[in-house]
């Protein structure tokens, strides 16, 4: 018993299952913020736009059961703008940081001047055509 609270304890105390619940609350709490953002400035536009703000009293009746398609609607609305302030608040500016941050690769390799193939940057001679080559100059 002691050994399996032990294992227990070492599984619970893993970076990555802690990096995991940091994640999902953080997520939760982002989730949160961006459900305010559209229920709060998002829908209101739209409302004061289409004049319509709330379709979830929409709905078709066959053999007494209510279809309530309006909730499906606002649903998929809802989803629609969350999925766009993600898009436009998140993955615009992590893509844009993320490539100003990456830094082109130095090249390893180089044409040979006759047969056109890849050849190291300090190689005298072309491996496959065996022509001479000129290495190029180290940059510094």
């Amino acid at each position: 018993m002691r050994n399996v609270l032990g294992e227990f304890k070492t599984f619970l105390l893993r970076g990555n299952v802690v990096d995991l619940a940091i994640g999902v609350v953080i997520g939760v709490a982002f989730g949160n913020v961006v459900t305010a953002l559209v229920k709060d400035l998002f829908t209101p536009l739209i409302a004061a736009i289409g004049a319509q703000p709330d379709f979830g009293g929409l709905f078709f009746t066959i053999n007494h059961s209510r279809f309530r398609y309006g909730d499906f609607i606002d649903a998929l609305f809802t989803f629609l703008l969350v999925a766009t302030a993600i898009f436009f608040f998140v993955v615009l500016p992590v893509n844009r940081l993320v490539s100003l941050s990456r830094r082109p690769a130095s090249p390893t390799t180089r044409k040979c001047t006759e047969c056109m193939s890849d050849i190291p940057l300090d190689a005298r001679r072309c491996a496959y055509c065996t022509s001479p080559q000129v290495p190029e100059p180290a940059v510094p």
